[in-house]
């Protein structure tokens, strides 16, 4: 199993994907944020410009923002986020 469990579908993540240009992702609690990088970038075949982790609850979430030519909203209909 990877590191990422499954995309996060609340109103933040919704908004973070069309104000910012981010995915919103739990993940597991060992992630660091550069295998979260690298699954993304490879799962998705899209480029990151940086992650950012919270864990909260005794779940970790990651925020990935994407480069400008990938839009995080088309990412996210590809898994059926929208």
């Amino acid at each position: 199993m990877g590191v990422i469990l499954y995309p996060l579908m609340g109103e933040k993540a919704v908004n973070l994907r069309e104000k910012n240009n981010a995915l919103s992702f739990a993940v597991d609690i060992k992630a660091t944020k550069e295998q979260i990088k690298e699954e993304l970038e490879k799962d998705y075949k899209i480029k990151v410009i940086k992650v950012n982790t919270l864990i909260i609850h005794g779940m970790k979430k990651a925020y990935a923002k994407l480069m400008p030519e990938y839009s995080a909203v088309d990412i996210a209909s590809r898994f059926g986020a929208i």
